[in-house]
């Protein structure tokens, strides 16, 4: 049994010596620069105030002329050309012209331009040589699923500083993602090797998800028969313990008992990033739970005044459906909205839904659930907000929890008890996010430093021993 793990341990580590080496070194990477993404700070700065005496047509007017039955939410925002809805709903979105309803989709290159230059000048950037670099359905940095909607998108190169890069949705005329040199450079030394990210392979969702996942787990299984063994492979020499093994086995050895708990949680848990439901449930409401929470709004019944009601210093308006009733919020700056009942131009009482509001969903989600309570800081279940400052309330029905934002009356996730623990093999365990360590950001850091160097300098012990075997074996 011992002599079949040291062949299974050997081959495998020969195998992926490397991509432990990659994954560690890659993970201090990531911790310091994520992958790009267009922030909603930097999203909102780049919005313009609202025209509303270019509006010729209200939202109820926008819902019809979509052609979709399942509207949710309609947006409405300022772009370059004038202002536009955006009709959004599970079957897709469209954006639709204040002025004739028409289709404000993008398909110029000169208004996908302008609109980024707008936004870039918004956001105190440099447009001055901006120029369209490409339209694709997918690049390097806008292979995640969540830009489907969007496709194909423009990319505009300003040529400024920073070497910034702007992403405008052909789809809704939004920028939708930014990257700037510093970010492309340190991703392609963190994100895409450690994601194994490359263009070609990420656009196809099904088979990078496969690939990653048999990549990761056969990495899961060479870490476990590698701990089994550093424990069997013990003796016991005077009284102390001692390694069966020299020079460079010897260092490996002792590196991966010192390390073998972190190292092991660490590429397990790493392979449970890529669970994506096959052993834990996925925190996506139902198509039931989800009509429970929005209801069936009558959109013809907003006021015809509705646009006289909307205040001049709004940067983006939105109408969206909770319990069947119409609300409509408007942004002024990026932590400051007011909240409005539709039919009736005052404000709610406060910026946000209230407890009571999403209190009143729960019989309809399930029965026996409790009032809603907004998530308190430093809970070991939190999630961001929409809109920085806002609440999110947590429903607990049962065993499962329902998280509803404040700000917008989204249902941004549902906990059950798999979920939950999922929240900490994976997350915990993979990127330190203990609430302990969150609320001590710098330890949290240094910890995650040393202990990804940690397993870095113990791969490259892996490295050199699987070369070693290779060149054996080939010299034979």
């Amino acid at each position: 049994m011992t002599r079949a793990l040291i062949l299974l341990h050997r081959w495998l580590g020969v195998t992926f010596c490397l991509f432990f080496a990659m994954w560690f070194a890659t993970g201090i990477v990531m911790h310091f620069m994520p992958f790009p993404a267009l922030t909603e700070a930097e999203r909102f700065s780049g919005l313009s105030p609202i025209d509303v005496s270019a509006i010729r047509h209200g939202p109820a007017d926008a819902v019809a002329a979509s052609k979709i039955k399942d509207v949710e939410r309609v947006r409405l925002l300022q772009r370059s050309d004038g202002p536009v809805y955006l009709v959004a709903a599970p079957s897709g979105t469209r954006a639709l012209s204040t002025a004739d309803l028409s289709s404000a989709a993008v398909t110029s290159e000169q208004l996908a331009l302008a609109i980024a230059v707008d936004h870039a000048r918004r956001r105190g950037l440099d447009a001055s040589q901006a120029t369209l670099a490409a339209l694709a359905d997918y690049d390097q940095w806008t292979v995640p699923n969540g830009l489907d909607p969007h496709r194909p998108l423009f990319r505009i190169a300003l040529h400024d500083g920073p070497g910034s890069e702007f992403y405008v949705s052909s789809t809704t005329g939004e920028v939708v993602r930014d990257t700037t040199r510093a970010e492309r450079w340190w991703n392609y030394a963190g994100s895409v090797p450690h994601w194994i990210y490359p263009t070609a392979l990420r656009s196809h969702w099904a088979a990078w998800d496969r690939t990653v996942w048999w990549l990761s787990l056969v990495a899961a299984i060479a870490a476990t028969t590698g701990a089994v063994l550093g424990i069997v492979r013990l003796r016991i020499a005077r009284r102390r313990l001692a390694s069966p093994y020299r020079g460079w086995h010897a260092w490996h050895h002792w590196l991966g008992l010192g390390s073998s708990i972190f190292v092991l949680t660490w590429i397990v848990s790493g392979w449970l990033s890529m669970d994506h439901g096959r052993l834990f449930s996925l925190d996506k409401l139902s198509e039931m739970e989800a009509k429970a929470v929005t209801g069936t709004p009558a959109w013809d019944t907003l006021a015809p005044d509705v646009l006289q009601q909307l205040s001049a210093q709004a940067r983006e308006v939105e109408w969206f459906t909770f319990r069947g009733r119409i609300h409509r919020r408007e942004r002024i700056l990026l932590g400051i909205q007011h909240l409005f009942v539709a039919g009736a131009n005052v404000t709610v009482g406060r910026a946000f839904l209230a407890a009571d509001d999403v209190s009143a969903i729960g019989p309809m989600l399930a029965s026996g659930c409790n009032a809603a309570a907004p998530i308190a800081a430093g809970d070991s279940y939190s999630i961001e907000p929409t809109m920085p400052g806002a609440p999110v309330y947590r429903l607990v029905c049962g065993d499962v929890w329902y998280h509803i934002d404040a700000a917008s009356g989204l249902a941004l996730e549902k906990l059950d008890s798999s979920r939950r623990a999922y929240r900490w093999f994976y997350s915990a365990l993979h990127t330190m996010d203990f609430p302990i360590l969150s609320a001590r950001p710098t330890l949290r850091s240094t910890l995650i430093v040393i202990l990804c160097g940690v397993g870095f300098v113990f791969s490259l012990t892996g490295v050199v021993i699987g070369w070693r075997r290779l060149r054996l074996q080939f010299s034979l």
